[in-house]
């Protein structure tokens, strides 16, 4: 690619705005740590000029100006999963929210449900041949692109080259670029305590060697990677990763040698972590990023034996059935690609999934082993999906296991302040334990 042809494109971010925005135009931004900040900045400087539009995005790390008061009118924001600013945002009434499963959302586009204008994301500069990788975000942005009319691109060099040509954009597709230079958005982990410690040596507990692994950012996720240190052979297909699958990487703990998908790379959609996790995956051959349509498909999931699947809830009812995405009724989150991994998993041979939570909330004051969701819950995982539920307490088998096994294994591993509350429920609404009299349940 001549260098002219790059530069031809090169203007500022105010000056861009003026040339592709335009009345209920449909606008996607970058997910997670490739958002655009720079023309979100300039957007929200124009706000007094700009038409109405509407923006499209799972997740935003940067700061979140489309997401205020003062863009009220100005821009309608709709988002698949909700990070601190967008639940802030969306309790004010400033945004609307898609449900549909992780690796629903590129259908959104191709479906015409919400038809993308504009794409808007970041990415690193150019190679030779004039390819930009898409850096820590394939998920949904190499469709929302691919399908755009315009397409605007922040060209950051600090942004990692990641996973080769499938995660990348040919110059040639890129119409604007704004130039920026600024570290990409790191995200520290999260402490590990003596409870997390808990919950994440039981899970390990369950994982064996060659064994293909699907888990998301936090200390739980962390905690069980801390323990599979002895493991030989581990994979990865997940949707993200952060530090610990590299820590493991490192250790030659995570080889993806068993794995009959792409044997050999880490596979994910987006990547989040430190400086260290991003100047770790720059350039490296080993891992790959693909649109979360392909890595969250569960008939591709299914093609990998042995896969483990590990997410969490906000609580788990005596039913089985998981909520991971309100507090009673107060939108909290999104399923994100939780059903996804749980329903491929179900065909995957040897492969099984497992909901890691605490057993309490609010500073142990509320049990998230509940009689029924609490009212007004969003159902996440239904009780025919779950396999395994974690708490600090101890494994809780749903999968194979009648409505009083179920029941009495998750009094089991709940807290015991709240026990006698839960068994009392079992005793009351599940029929076989109403002939035990006074036999304790668990």
């Amino acid at each position: 690619m001549h260098p002219t042809d790059y530069s031809k494109k090169v203007a500022s971010a105010q000056e861009i705005l003026k040339k592709v925005l335009f009345e209920g135009a449909n606008v996607v931004y970058g997910n997670a740590a490739t958002c655009p900040d720079a023309f979100n900045q300039a957007l929200f400087d124009s706000r007094d000029s700009i038409p109405r539009i509407n923006i499209f995005h799972v997740l935003y790390y940067g700061k979140a100006l489309h997401m205020t008061q003062e863009m009220n009118g100005k821009v309608r924001t709709f988002c698949n999963f909700m990070e601190k600013q967008a639940r802030e945002a969306y309790a004010q009434g400033l945004v609307d929210f898609f449900p549909c499963h992780f690796h629903e959302v590129p259908s959104l586009f191709t479906l015409g449900y919400y038809s993308p204008d504009i794409t808007v994301m970041q990415v690193a500069p150019p190679d030779e041949e004039g390819y930009c990788s898409f850096g820590l975000s394939c998920d949904y942005t190499k469709t929302a692109a691919e399908l755009a009319k315009v397409v605007v691109a922040e060209v950051n060099p600090q942004m990692p080259r990641v996973g080769g040509r499938k995660n990348a954009i040919h110059l040639s597709q890129i119409d604007h670029i704004i130039e920026v230079d600024r570290p990409v958005i790191a995200v520290p982990p999260a402490k590990i305590g003596e409870l997390e410690a808990k919950i994440g040596a039981f899970v390990a507990s369950l994982i064996g060697d060659g064994a293909t692994l699907q888990l998301g950012i936090g200390a739980i996720p962390d905690a069980v990677l801390s323990n599979l240190e002895d493991r030989k052979d581990l994979g990865i297909h997940t949707e993200m990763f952060s530090d610990g699958v590299m820590n493991l990487m490192k250790k030659g703990v995570i080889t993806g040698g068993r794995k009959e998908l792409h044997p050999g790379k880490v596979v994910s959609a987006f990547i989040t972590g430190t400086k260290e996790l991003y100047d770790f995956v720059d350039d490296n051959e080993e891992v790959e990023l693909y649109p979360v349509d392909y890595t969250n498909d569960p008939f591709n999931i299914a093609k990998i034996s042995n896969f483990v699947a590990i997410n969490s809830a906000i609580e788990v009812d005596l039913f089985g059935q998981g909520n991971a995405e309100s507090i009673g009724p107060r939108l909290f989150s999104g399923s994100g690609g939780q059903v996804d991994f749980l329903r491929g998993t179900k065909k995957s041979k040897g492969g099984f999934s497992v909901l890691a939570l605490p057993s309490t909330a609010a500073g142990g004051k509320v049990s998230r082993i509940v009689p029924r969701l609490t009212p007004g819950a969003l159902v996440t995982s239904v009780r025919n999906d779950v396999d395994y539920v974690v708490t600090e307490y101890g494994i809780a088998r749903m999968r194979g296991k009648t409505m009083a096994e179920r029941a009495r294994d998750l009094i089991r591993i709940a807290h015991p302040q709240f026990k006698e509350e839960l068994e009392d429920f079992a005793r009351r609404e599940i029929g076989y334990f109403k002939t035990l009299y006074h036999k304790k349940i668990y």
